[in-house]
C-alpha cells in the first residue's frame, strides 16, 4: 500500500468514526423519543437527527472535515436549548458537539499535514441536507407565519400565539396592581414576612361585578413580576383575549414562592411551604380586596367557589403546583396548570384520591411543555403514572399534554402555555 493511500485511509476513518457516532447518538435519540411515546418530541427528534446525519455523510464521503464544524456549532445550540445535559435525549446533543469538534479539528488538520484532497462525493448527501433543512426551517417558518395570522381558540398544535392578541395594544386594557400582604416564613421559623403579588384587573373592573380568579408562578430565579412586568406581552395577551370574547373577564395574581433569606439552598422545601402561605395568607388578602365568587374568605366560601379558581406555574413554580395546590389546596382549586416540570413522586397524589379530597371534581388540568424542553420526559412519564391512577382524569375531556414545536425551557413556550391554559379555563359564555 503507498503512503499516499495509508494517509487517505486515515483521514476517511476519522471522518468515519464521526459519522458512526453521530448516527448512533441519532438513534439514541430517536429511540428515547420512540420509547417516551409523545408524537410531537419524535417528529422533532426526526427533524433534528436527520440533517445532522446527512451532514456528517457528506463529510465523511466528500473527505471535507470542515463541514464537522457546521454539524458542532448546531450541536451546541441545541444543547444549550435542551439545557443541563444528562442521559436522556439530550445526550445526543453532547455527543454531536464532541465527536463533530473533534472531526473537524484533527480531520482538517490530518488532511492537511498528508495532503489528503477532497473527493466529489459530498455532493449528493450534502444536497440531501440541503433539502431536509430548507425542509424542515420552512416547515417551522409556514407553521409559525400561519400561527400568528389565525384567529383565536386554543390549539394543541401551537407553534404561536396569534399577532393580534400580543402585539396589537388592546382598546381596553386592564391594569396590573401591586398588592402587599402579611404572611410567614412556613418552611423555617414561621417568622412574620411581608411580601408583595402583581395583580391584573380586566378592563372595567368594578366590585358589583365577580370574576374567576387565576393565580399564577414564576420559576427559579425569578419573581412576582416574571408574567405581567418584566414579560408584559402576557398582559397585552390578556387584555386581548377578554375584549374580542374569547375569554371571561379575569383575576390574574402573581405572587412568588420565594421567601427572602429562607431555603435558599433548598428552593424545593418553599414549593411545599407555599400552601400554607396560599391557603392561609395569600388567598385571604387578594380575595378580600379584590370581588372573586368567594362570597367570603372564610374556608368554607372558598371551597364553594373553587370552580371559579386556577392555579399554573412554570417550572418550580409547577413544582408548586402540583406540591400547594393539587396536593395541598385541592379543595381551594379546580383547574391547575403545570407548564415545563412536574419533580413529584406518584405517592404524593394518593392522598388527593381518598377520602374527602377524592370528592372534589378537577375540571382541568393543563399541561405543557417545550419539545426541546429538558423537563419533558420527566413531566410526561409523570403526567401518564397521574392519568392511570387518577380516575377523575379523562384525557381529551378534563385533561391534556401539549408540547408545543421548536420552543425550550423559555417564556416562548410560556407564553403559548397561558395562552392556551385561560381559554381552557375561562371560555367565554
Amino acid at each position: 500500500m503507498t503512503e499516499e493511500k495509508k494517509s487517505i485511509i486515515k483521514c476517511d476513518l476519522v471522518s468515519l468514526a464521526g459519522f458512526a457516532a453521530v448516527c448512533a447518538a441519532a438513534l439514541w435519540k430517536l429511540i428515547a423519543a420512540a420509547v417516551l411515546g409523545e408524537a410531537v418530541n419524535f417528529i422533532t427528534a426526526a427533524a433534528v437527527s436527520l440533517p445532522a446525519a446527512l451532514l456528517g455523510l457528506a463529510a465523511w464521503r466528500g473527505r471535507i472535515p470542515a463541514l464537522w464544524a457546521a454539524v458542532c456549532a448546531g450541536s451546541i445550540v441545541l444543547a444549550s436549548c435542551v439545557n443541563y445535559g444528562g442521559w436522556g435525549e439530550e445526550f445526543s446533543s453532547i455527543v454531536w458537539a464532541a465527536v463533530s469538534g473533534v472531526c473537524a479539528l484533527a480531520g482538517t488538520a490530518l488532511q492537511i499535514f498528508e495532503r489528503a484532497k477532497p473527493r466529489r462525493g459530498f455532493l449528493v448527501p450534502l444536497v440531501a441536507f440541503v433539502l431536509a433543512a430548507v425542509f424542515c426551517l420552512g416547515s417551522w417558518a409556514g407553521h409559525a407565519s400561519a400561527a400568528r395570522g389565525r384567529e383565536g381558540a386554543a390549539g394543541h398544535e401551537l407553534w404561536q400565539v396569534p399577532a393580534r392578541y400580543d402585539t396589537a395594544a388592546c382598546p381596553q386594557p386592564g391594569r396590573v396592581e401591586e398588592l402587599a400582604y402579611e404572611t410567614r416564613a412556613y418552611a423555617s421559623d414561621g417568622h412574620a414576612v411581608t411580601k408583595r403579588a402583581y395583580v391584573y384587573l380586566p378592563y372595567g373592573y368594578t366590585e358589583e361585578e365577580r370574576y374567576d380568579i387565576l393565580y399564577l408562578l414564576h420559576g427559579t430565579g425569578d419573581d412576582e413580576a416574571y408574567w405581567l412586568v418584566e414579560y408584559g406581552y402576557n398582559k397585552t395577551m390578556l387584555d386581548n383575549l377578554i375584549y374580542r370574547g374569547d375569554i371571561r373577564p379575569v383575576i390574574v395574581v402573581t405572587p412568588t414562592w420565594y421567601v427572602e433569606g429562607v431555603c435558599e439552598d433548598d428552593p424545593d422545601a418553599l414549593t411545599y411551604s407555599f400552601k400554607d402561605e396560599l391557603k392561609n395568607d395569600l388567598i385571604p388578602a387578594v380575595e378580600g380586596a379584590y370581588s372573586t365568587y368567594a362570597q367570603s374568605c372564610s374556608r368554607e366560601d372558598l371551597i364553594a367557589s373553587r370552580g371559579r379558581r386556577a392555579f399554573a406555574g412554570l417550572s418550580r413554580g409547577a413544582a408548586t403546583t402540583w406540591h400547594s395546590a393539587y396536593c395541598g389546596a385541592l379543595e381551594y382549586f379546580s383547574m391547575f396548570g403545570a407548564f415545563s416540570g412536574m419533580m413529584t413522586p406518584q405517592e404524593e397524589f394518593a392522598p388527593t384520591q381518598a377520602g374527602e379530597q377524592a370528592e372534589y371534581e378537577i375540571q382541568y388540568l393543563y399541561n405543557t411543555s417545550g419539545a426541546f424542553d429538558f423537563l419533558l420526559s420527566e413531566h410526561w412519564r409523570g403526567f401518564l403514572r397521574l392519568l392511570a391512577s387518577e380516575p377523575r382524569l379523562i384525557w381529551g375531556k378534563n385533561c391534556s399534554f401539549d408540547v408545543f414545536p421548536m420552543v425550550y425551557h423559555h417564556m416562548e413556550s410560556w407564553h403559548l402555555a397561558l395562552y392556551n391554559a385561560v381559554q381552557l379555563f375561562f371560555p367565554a359564555a
